[in-house]
């Protein structure tokens, strides 16, 4: 069905007809000018992220569906990421005329598919034309108490720097996507200089080669917020001193953290958790795993710094890694590497403004 047939509005309560909210601080959701929220005796903590088609996703191999829930968990981890509970979601699309109702349910779909697994309100938005593609602006609303809230410039001088998961597998299944990409339209081009219509057709029912890397995939195409480790921590009796997302690498965020903190910090590239298909990934596409796993971007795990007090708390969670410590602002940020050496960290990660 063409979108134009149903028009803006209507598009909307297609696609919104049965949300019905889940959470006592929604008071109203879609359907008025405004949603209506009330939180009492809580602070509210509000973050928004815009996705861009050929900036942040390719749809020759990102879905509908796995780009809704990837575009939800994103905005739901940075709450997370400030000890905080995510209760509200506003979306608001720009689309162009190549994109069907049926599409636009597919990336519902997705959307709500992280929000039910967190318990989140979709409250409203925006939706209207393209020109130029896809385009996706989310809004996530969340609370917290005010003694809970961890910011990015608590970290201390001895404090331990923790990770959650591992790192590098999401930049390494965009790796794997791209080049299968670049083969498949590689063949196609080879098959229009030879004019060969048969082959042509083939192509159609190209094959990309996954096998035995189907992690790298899960961790690219179906982004995971870490609400767990939060709640993990918090049954732990442990507050972060400092703590976000990695989204753009962990050398970017922890020198986010650094800065803010006015310290320094010293990780150690042996204990950087790194998984098997990530590191297999690597070597066959020639790239350093470390450096991967430093700059990749996009794990969406949790870094974080605590009291060294919390050393034997800590030491023993699941899924957390301890990598380092903080140090004093004039010990800068070091990478120690396996045979003890130290290499100043740099920013290498994701920069969505460069050129």
């Amino acid at each position: 069905m063409e979108i134009s047939k149903l028009g803006e509005f209507g598009l909307i309560e297609h696609l919104t007809k049965d949300i019905k909210p889940n959470n006592d601080s929604t008071i109203y959701g879609i359907g008025d000018d405004c949603a209506v929220l009330h939180y009492p005796e809580k602070e509210v903590l509000v973050t928004s992220d815009l996705l861009m088609e050929g900036v942040h996703f390719d749809l020759t191999y990102t879905d509908l569906r796995h780009l809704g829930y990837k575009a939800a968990m994103v905005n739901i981890s940075d709450v997370f990421a400030m000890n905080g509970t995510p209760r509200q979601l506003v979306v608001s699309i720009a689309l162009s005329k190549r994109f069907t109702v049926e599409d636009m349910e597919q990336f519902y779909e997705g959307l709500r598919a992280a929000c039910n697994k967190w318990n989140v309100d979709i409250v409203g938005g925006d939706t209207t034309s393209s020109y130029t593609g896809l385009a996706i602006s989310i809004t996530c609303i969340g609370e917290a108490a005010k003694e809970d809230i961890v910011y990015r410039n608590g970290a201390k001088e001895t404090d331990l720097v923790c990770v959650s998961g591992d790192l590098g597998a999401a930049y390494m299944g965009l790796q794997l996507l791209e080049r299968e990409k670049s083969v498949y339209y590689q063949q196609v081009q080879e098959a229009k200089q030879r004019g060969n219509k048969n082959e042509l057709a083939e192509l159609a029912n190209f094959q990309p080669d996954f096998s035995g890397k189907e992690y790298l995939l899960q961790r690219q195409l179906n982004t995971e917020a870490r609400g767990d480790i939060v709640k993990r921590l918090q049954e732990a009796g442990i507050k972060p001193t400092a703590m976000m997302d990695i989204s753009d690498g962990l050398s970017s965020e922890l020198m986010h953290i650094c800065k803010q903190s006015n310290v320094g910090c010293r990780i150690f590239e042996k204990n950087l958790p790194i998984d098997y298909q990530t590191a297999v990934m690597a070597e066959e596409m020639n790239m350093n795993v470390t450096t991967c796993a430093l700059n990749g971007g996009e794990d969406y795990e949790l870094l974080f710094t605590v009291p060294i007090g919390d050393y034997s708390k800590i030491e023993g969670m699941q899924d957390v890694r301890l990598i380092g410590h903080i140090t004093k602002p004039e010990l800068g940020c070091m990478l120690v590497t396996r045979d003890n050496n130290e290499f100043e960290l740099k920013a290498q990660g994701w920069n969505p403004l460069k050129d």
